[in-house]
């Protein structure tokens, strides 16, 4: 029997799909499923699905203690390697027991050969004669062609890509779980509340920081604007005063107050210009386009993964711009057809040649990202939809003709002072018609010539001032990481999102809270290689220089413990500074405001020891007694503005789907049918627990359920007092989240801290 091993079930299964002769059977072992049976030869085949890692690397168990061991202890600790997935590795061991041949098929990046390394030593540990049967199959879509044509041309394994993906691992998990500790211990940060430092996240957050440094530096300086509305023969149109910014106040009003003749054209000018073809979507450029309608990296990807494992897209983790010579494009867009693009790709397939646009980006490992198969609009929720449409467009847009505008500029003088009025118009569409995303709207100027006369029919002075940087937006901020080489193509998402999960950035455009600008400033000061760019990026060309085999992992990972040694060293130095000025930040974001009772004292977020709920409460009690309730999920920042209703602050929560914006006050009068909701539910509730007939309590009384009208035993409760089970503990989000893994901070009971 040959085995195939895949990183997930669902590829597992689609495998199986397109490679046998006939029927597929499932069967599972300790419920993981694998499927069995005869390819096209009649060879007997077994697939199987990982659940991405089955191995972590990991500190031994009695470095697990956060109080008991000294953070610096972890950077030349030993490293040891656990399984995570023990079912998967019992079901793996067993099909491997009776195979004669082995085939790797996981994702075709760092990551996917270092799970296939893992799977492949645990299948040798059980059958070693396997080695000598080793294939790899590499594809980029899950395709019958493409998944036909990898297993057609199966390859080896490339072992010095695994090599590069473990030295990451073991790289992140040192400088992850040493820093992590040390600014959470210093800070009393633990638990849930740890705050977490990561050799790439750091950097990306003291990017986001100096731009908001900058913004707040910024002093705007005043300025004044004049434009006109002139008509020509009943076609209006607007005007600005050729210096666009006047300094001088006077000098503006002077302008504005001679404006009275009509005016006269002194120029036209005509110029046109070809708008070039966006290039190839690759895992930047796709998240970056993806972020422009509404949608956060981590979502972006985490829906391009799924149209993946259905077969709709390529594989969406790739650097390259460039279609390979291999991929039938004339195939591809034939495939499309078959949608909802038909009338779009036989104009495309029109053309006497395809010649697709090009990125400057080139790999071998995979293609761009383009569509695989054709789902109507019907078949997919709408956010999923969204992109694959855009992914749909992109490969479109790619194999289209340039586009074509005309710029027009016309000058004019009125009473003397010379006006300029511009507008622009498509003259041919070529990829504009695929891909609108990026279109300029025409603004057509009327027909004129030069000495031709205009009406002057309106006039305005606009009191304007400079305006500070813009933040980042989640997609340029990839883009930032890519130009610093911070992170790879299949982390950067994710690093961003974890810094929205660790409370240092909220919104998009990314806005740092004061605690992440007090984290990343701290560590400037005191540790400035942790937050520098420059130390992470050559970390990632030392990895890639392992996977060519030009230096070993262990020569890589002994230079970053080196490295994390001497940075650690200067925060040991500065330890008190630099918690003062973090927990300087975190007192900060929990002010909300003035109070309003008192008018004196700030509001700040309380969390009652009693019972743990947080609640808002004004600093000067008890001689004020000020207090507010607070929804007690979601990240809370204070918007510095009032209700104009109660003159409570407001505030916004965020962590569901969109933002929620409201006041402190619940007596508010915005409020009012909120407050007979919750009054009409707690009436209801008390109702209920009176055991009224027909209601859940009453059901639970006689042991029965009343869900969907019918009556059905239920389990006893258990009776008070009954003792738990030895070492067992009940798991709150809290406690979920704090266990996450993180790109930097590899979740683990040793490197995040669940015994912390």
């Amino acid at each position: 029997m040959r085995l195939i091993i895949t990183e997930k079930n669902d590829v597992a299964k689609k495998i199986a799909g397109i490679l046998a002769k006939g029927a597929v059977k499932e069967e599972s072992h300790f419920r993981v499923p694998y499927y069995l049976f005869d390819d096209a030869e009649g060879e007997p085949t077994a697939t199987v699905g990982l659940k991405g890692h089955i191995v972590q690397v990991d500190f031994p168990p009695e470095y697990s203690e956060w109080r008991k061991v000294e953070p610096k202890s972890l950077i030349d600790a030993p490293l040891i390697k656990t399984e995570t997935a023990k079912v998967v590795v019992r079901t793996v061991k067993k099909l491997a027991a009776d195979a004669t041949g082995l085939i790797i098929a996981t994702d075709f990046d760092r990551e996917g050969e270092l799970i296939g390394l893992e799977a492949l030593n645990l299948a040798l540990e059980e059958n070693p004669k396997l080695v000598r049967t080793v294939r790899r199959a590499r594809f980029s879509a899950l395709t019958a062609n493409e998944i036909t044509r990898a297993f057609e041309h199966l390859d080896h394994l490339s072992e010095p890509l695994a090599w590069a993906g473990e030295a990451r691992q073991d790289i992140d998990l040192i400088w992850g779980a040493t820093l992590t500790r040390f600014v959470s211990l210093a800070t009393s940060r633990l638990g849930s509340q740890f705050l977490s430092v990561g050799r790439v996240q750091t950097p990306t957050l003291a990017l986001v920081v100096e731009r908001e440094k900058e913004r707040r530096a910024f002093v705007p300086e005043p300025f004044w604007a004049v434009r006109v509305e002139l008509d020509s023969q009943g076609q209006k149109f607007s005007a600005v005063h050729k210096e666009e910014r006047f300094s001088d106040e006077e000098r503006a009003k002077a302008v504005f107050e001679k404006l009275e003749t009509p005016g006269k054209v002194t120029a036209v000018k005509h110029t046109s210009r070809k708008v070039r073809r966006p290039a190839p979507f690759n895992t930047t450029s796709f998240t970056s386009a993806a972020t422009s309608l509404g949608f956060g990296a981590a979502a972006a990807m985490r829906i391009a993964e799924d149209l993946y494992m259905a077969g709709h897209i390529s594989y969406p983790r790739t650097d390259n711009t460039v279609y390979p010579s291999s991929l039938d494009l004339r195939e591809a867009l034939g495939v499309l057809s078959k949608g909802e693009f038909g009338r779009e790709v036989a104009q495309l397939l029109a053309q006497s040649a395809l010649r697709p646009s090009r990125g400057d980006k080139r790999s071998t490992d995979h293609p761009p990202i383009y569509p695989t198969d054709s789902p109507r609009r019907n078949d997919l929720d709408d956010r999923n939809w969204r992109i694959y449409e855009l992914v749909a467009r992109r490969f479109m847009a790619t194999l289209a003709d340039d586009a074509e505008m005309e710029s027009n500029r016309v000058d004019v003088a009125v009473s003397g002072e010379p006006f300029v009025a511009r507008g622009n118009r498509v003259v041919h569409a070529g990829w504009f018609d695929y891909y609108p995303y990026n279109r300029q709207k025409d603004l057509e100027l009327p027909l004129l010539a030069k000495d031709d006369l205009v009406e002057l029919v309106d006039k305005q002075l606009d009191a304007k001032e400079t305006q500070p940087p813009s933040r980042y937006g989640q997609g340029t901020l990839i883009e930032l990481m890519e130009k610093h080489n911070l992170g790879t193509k299949a982390t950067r998402h994710a690093i961003i999102q974890n810094l929205y999960d660790r409370g240092y950035v909220h919104g998009n455009p990314v806005e740092p809270t004061e605690m992440g600008v007090k984290m990343a400033e701290a560590l400037q000061e005191f540790a400035p290689r942790i937050a520098s760019p420059e130390m992470t990026a050559q970390l990632e060309r030392d990895m890639d220089l392992i996977s060519v085999r030009e230096r070993t992992k262990e020569e890589v990972v002994s230079h970053s413990r080196e490295l994390l040694r001497q940075a650690y060293g200067s925060l040991e130095e500065n330890r008190q500074q630099m918690a003062a000025k973090i927990y300087e930040g975190i007192t900060e974001d929990r002010v909300l405001g003035v109070c309003p009772k008192c008018g004196e004292n700030k509001l700040r977020i309380i969390r009652s020891k009693a019972t743990k709920k947080r609640f808002v409460g004004c600093e000067g009690y008890p001689e004020c007694d000020q207090t507010y309730p607070l929804p007690q999920r979601g990240d809370i920042i204070a918007l510095d503005e009032l209700c104009p209703h109660c003159g409570s602050p407001k505030i916004k929560i965020l962590g569901g789907r969109r933002p929620w914006i409201l006041c402190l006050d619940p007596y508010c009068p915005t409020k009012a049918e909120y407050r007979e909701k919750r009054e009409a539910r707690a009436a209801q509730s008390k109702d209920t627990a009176a055991g009224k007939p027909g209601t859940k309590a009453a059901a639970k009384k006689t042991g029965t359920s009343t869900k969907s009208g019918t009556t059905k035993k239920v389990a006893a409760t258990k009776k008070p007092g009954a003792p738990k089970k030895a070492g067992t503990t009940k798991k709150t989000a809290a406690t979920r989240k704090a266990a996450a893994p993180s790109e930097d901070t590899p979740a683990s009971p040793a490197s995040v801290g669940d015994k912390a």
